[in-house]
């Protein structure tokens, strides 16, 4: 398969570097400028498809991570925060309007007289199948302008990629 493109944005951002600095190394630039690239692209289009739905990227993802966790669709808000690495306060405006909204509702949890239990709704769980499929479709048909073997390297380099990112560096 030909490549779909010679020369991009983030090629031309390396050469006015090499023009202005020669004395900076550059490679990591192609790789991480394309990857924030693609990423709010991608992320921009994935926002656009949710919004079809009536929700928001944050609020897809809360319901998606109740839909994944298995029946009875139901985690504690701190699950919940630890799973989207995201603070107690931005969590609750999420889930006040999910809950207003009728995907999700809280209750006491039965185990913890103090906590509480954040469940996916039947009118939850049909709309993030169904907004899960409709993100699915558009990063499948992004993916498929790639031959195969490309997307199966693309999705391992990635993945070790990902892995040294979390390795604390030696300062």
């Amino acid at each position: 398969m030909s490549r779909i493109t010679t020369k991009d944005d983030v090629d031309r951002i390396i050469e006015q570097w090499a023009r202005e600095r020669p004395d900076l190394e550059t490679p990591a630039m192609a790789v991480f400028g394309r990857i924030y690239r693609l990423a709010r692209i991608v992320g921009d289009r994935q926002e656009a498809v949710y919004a079809q739905f009536g929700l928001n990227r944050g609020e897809f993802d809360v319901l998606a991570t109740l839909r994944r966790s298995g029946a009875p669709f139901q985690l504690s808000p701190k699950a919940l925060c630890a799973s989207l690495m995201l603070s107690s306060g931005g969590m609750t405006g999420r889930l006040d309007r999910l809950e207003r909204a009728g995907l999700v509702t809280r209750s006491p949890d039965p185990t913890d007289r103090r906590g509480l239990v954040i469940t996916l709704t039947d009118r939850g769980r049909e709309l993030v199948d169904e907004a899960v499929a409709a993100g699915l479709a558009l990063q499948r048909e992004i993916l498929e302008r790639l031959p195969p073997d490309s997307r199966a390297q693309l999705a391992d380099l990635l993945r070790d990629l990902l892995a040294a990112a979390t390795v604390e560096p030696n300062r």
